[in-house]
């Protein structure tokens, strides 16, 4: 393929922009060695994520942030009724749930000010706040479309403490999904939960559902990210597959070194 293309189909990657076939065709090129998975910046966002899993604390601004997505929302849905378009649920269902999210965090933050009674109700706010996001997030992973599901998948960053429904349909996307953006980010959504154990061996089991060198090279560095010893029996099964690219082994191998 000419280096041209070879850069076009990169510089679409790297924007979010690549379709499906077009990620064929980059996997091709990383097999083929003309393209380096350092040329590849979705890799990288994951590094630096796994470096800050730690969510941002809740600031006061939130009450004034939900008010004013509560009044924009309102006047969409007036024009909305005025050209009796139906909604569209997978846009307006994400929406709802962040700006219930907002609520719940500026409640928080009078948290301290309230009487017991008054945090029982936020704990319920809250409660229903995550059965939302949980019904939602469900929902859009049956989609078609590749961008419903990463919708879906980003949706988990708002739960706090997911249900172990929420965990396995994570699972059956990275292992599963025919898109590799998808499959990345259900990883990434993942690496909130390792301190759950169940959540850890799911991911060293998972290493043996990946044929793409994006997602095993990712895996190999959340294993080393939570020093994770028993994945390194399933990252050397990758070096000793003969398909695997001269790349992707380095890459592991420089995992496994460091978890033995």
């Amino acid at each position: 393929m000419e280096k041209n293309r070879v850069d076009e189909l990169i510089a679409k990657y790297n924007e979010g922009l690549a379709d499906p076939s077009e990620l064929k065709w980059i996997e091709q090129l990383i097999e083929s060695g003309e393209v380096q998975l350092t040329q590849l910046h979705e890799l990288a966002a994951l590094d630096s994520h796994l470096m800050k899993m730690d969510p941002p604390a809740p600031t006061l601004r939130l009450d004034d942030e939900f008010y004013s997505m509560l009044a924009n929302e309102k006047r969409k849905q007036r024009i909305s009724r005025l050209s009796f378009s139906l909604p569209d649920w997978s846009v307006l269902f994400p929406r709802m749930a962040f700006a219930m999210t907002l609520l719940v965090l500026g409640f928080f933050a009078g948290y301290l000010f309230m009487g017991p009674s008054q945090n029982t109700e936020v704990d319920e706010l809250t409660q229903k706040v995550s059965e939302l996001n949980e019904r939602v997030m469900l929902a859009l992973l049956e989609k078609e479309s590749a961008t419903d599901r990463l919708k879906a998948v980003n949706l988990t960053s708002e739960m706090g403490n997911v249900s172990q429904k929420v965990t396995s349909a994570l699972f059956q996307t990275l292992n599963n999904d025919e898109n590799v953006n998808v499959r990345l980010a259900a990883l990434d959504a993942l690496t909130l939960y390792v301190k759950d154990s169940n959540v850890r061996e799911g991911l060293v089991q998972s290493i043996s559902h990946q044929d793409s060198p994006m997602v095993q090279v990712a895996l190999a560095e959340v294993m080393v990210s939570i020093v994770e010893k028993k994945s390194v029996k399933e990252l050397q099964k990758i070096i000793d597959n003969q398909r695997t690219p001269s790349d992707v082994k380095n890459k592991i191998q420089e995992s496994i070194r460091v978890l033995i």
